[in-house]
């Protein structure tokens, strides 16, 4: 492969995105130019909030084509545009050849959730103290155990043995299936695992089997009526669609039952105790990098 590298304003930098991918590049990255220097910019996105920037004010584009001829032929096309007078060609070169499989792999270590709870990618072995494994590799949907709202949704599930042990669950918004399979190897049963996305519930599927756990996947739609009651509801989703999924939600947890929200900032809390408020009474049970666990209980 050969990597054509790209100087743009910040201006230039979504066109030139786009111009890149009608002419076959087979990635496209966005990195500040500026980068490590007094002039550096900070730009973040966070959920709830406005996309960030498609770019820097000074933008290193960074294109992968498949060989040196696209490569050049993209870039001799760019610079041809009226648009793109002060585009600059940084660079042409080929990739060294990788082993990409074991680069990749290598990005993904096992993960702790308790000292005897871990998320395992398949191609490591299991930490000698590990009692509890789940074995997860990075796929199509959202949930690796990587982020904090994950390993604190998985958290409490290890440490509510009362609250899971042979109880029906609810995951709503299930991604990976990685809570489903939490509840699931701390004997929680039946479990019904939901998603809107297709390749969520696939993912979900494909992950149980190679876990040995059995749950149901599909669409919400699984989950029956907005009044079937489940003695524990998972849902680590976004703020803003879990104030939207209040009632349901809601609805949906038994008496006596649990409620387990994540995906939440920690400036967000008040929003979602005001959305739950109707129904239930929502509290930070949990703290990590910024985001929260929030909980709640039905009364019996």
């Amino acid at each position: 492969m050969f990597e054509l590298v790209l100087l743009a304003r910040e201006e230039q930098v979504e066109s030139v995105s786009d111009a890149l991918m009608e002419l076959e590049a087979l990635s496209i990255s966005v990195e500040d130019a500026d980068a490590d220097t007094p002039s550096e910019q900070a730009l973040f996105g966070e959920p709830d909030m406005p996309a960030p920037k498609a770019g820097w004010q000074r933008s290193t584009l960074r294109a992968l084509f498949p060989d040196e001829s696209s490569a050049t032929e993209a870039a001799t096309l760019l610079l041809a545009q009226e648009w793109a007078a002060d585009l600059q060609v940084h660079s042409l070169q080929p990739v060294p050849e990788q082993d990409w499989v074991r680069l990749t792999q290598s990005q993904f270590a096992p993960v702790e959730i308790t000292p005897t709870f871990w998320i395992v990618p398949s191609w490591h072995e299991a930490p000698a103290a590990a009692t509890q494994v789940i074995r997860l590799d990075p796929g199509l949907a959202f949930g690796t155990g990587t982020h904090p709202t994950t390993r604190m949704c998985l958290r409490w599930i290890a440490t509510h043995a009362a609250a899971v042990r042979g109880r029906r669950v609810l995951d709503y918004g299930c991604g990976s299936g990685i809570l489903a399979i939490g509840a699931a190897l701390f004997g929680a049963a039946p479990i019904d695992a939901v998603d809107i996305d297709p390749a969520a519930i696939q993912s979900t599927q494909d992950n149980a089997q190679a876990n040995g756990v059995t749950l149901e996947a599909g669409l919400p739609e699984r989950a029956g009526s907005p009044s079937a009651a489940y003695p524990l509801v998972l849902a680590n989703i976004l703020a803003t669609p879990l104030k939207l999924l209040a009632p349901l939600l809601s609805a949906h947890v038994a008496a006596g039952g649990h409620l387990v929200l994540a995906g939440i900032l920690e400036r967000q809390a008040a929003e979602l105790q005001a959305a739950y408020a109707p129904w239930l009474a929502l509290e930070v049970s949990d703290r990590e990098d910024g985001w929260i666990l929030m909980t709640a209980r039905r009364a019996a």
